[in-house]
């Protein structure tokens, strides 16, 4: 069964495609790919983000408050209408990552959003989930705001299942076919060639990988992709312009 409550620390980190393949034959000593990358190939993963008329959401969190929350829809892949997916609730609390999320079709998940009301519970659904979903969502009137999807290498510390590593790229968005099996089409949100890796682990990194990333000389950055596309949407905006991040 998916793993569907997180609570973990997230650090993240811009590299080009030469720091990648350095940090990334550094980090096979150590950890194992994840079973989705098989033959280490990509998989994708897509989202649809939720956020208010006035995007109160996404503009909270980038004033770095010690709370903030969001709700999306995430895919592996893209879905047909009636394929499951996770609706996500993801919280950060004083650095801490909370994320809690739910198995649902596709079209349970628009339908539960759209409406506020929580679908016939199903054995692939967590009931206590649905329940925080639904008081957040009594909270707020969202509409789906952006799509925002990328190609993932994932990999797990071969000692410690908690410690995992995900590389992100080819990062792409858009705000029109906000649906998810309306296809992965998007324009870019990083430069060709770079990376976002994200190190997530439910305590402190362990030495060794601590020594690595001073090795490389790789400093913690507070990257976020919705964050990023939402600045660059509201540059476009104001300059009538394209700006590449």
């Amino acid at each position: 069964m998916a793993i569907e409550v997180f609570n973990r620390y997230e650090n993240k980190y811009l590299m080009d495609t030469k720091a990648f393949y350095t940090i990334y034959n550094r980090l096979l000593e150590y950890m194992e790919m994840d079973a989705y990358n098989k033959n280490e190939q990509f998989y994708s993963i897509s989202n649809i983000y939720f956020d208010t008329e006035h995007d109160s959401l996404i503009r909270n969190s980038l004033a770095k408050p010690k709370y903030r929350e969001k709700l999306r829809i995430r895919a592996y892949g893209v879905p047909d209408a009636d394929a499951k997916v996770y609706l996500e609730l993801k919280k950060k609390v004083f650095g801490l990552v909370n994320k809690r999320r739910t198995a649902l079709k596709l079209n349970e998940s628009y339908d539960f959003v759209r409406t506020k009301v929580e679908p016939e519970l199903q054995p692939y659904m967590n009931k206590q989930v649905i329940q925080e979903i639904k008081y957040f969502l009594g909270r707020y009137d969202l509409e789906p705001k952006v799509y925002l999807a990328y190609d993932r290498i994932a990999m797990f510390c071969k000692n410690n299942r908690d410690l995992r590593i995900t590389f992100d790229t080819n990062i792409r968005s858009r705000r029109y076919d906000l649906k998810l099996e309306s296809g992965d089409h998007g324009e870019q949100l990083m430069g060709r060639g770079q990376w976002l890796m994200e190190v997530k682990a439910e305590k402190t990194i362990p030495l060794w990988l601590s020594r690595l990333l001073s090795e490389h000389e790789m400093f913690r950055t507070g990257f976020s992709k919705y964050g990023n596309e939402y600045k660059k949407m509201k540059n476009e905006q104001l300059t009538g312009e394209r700006i590449p991040l």
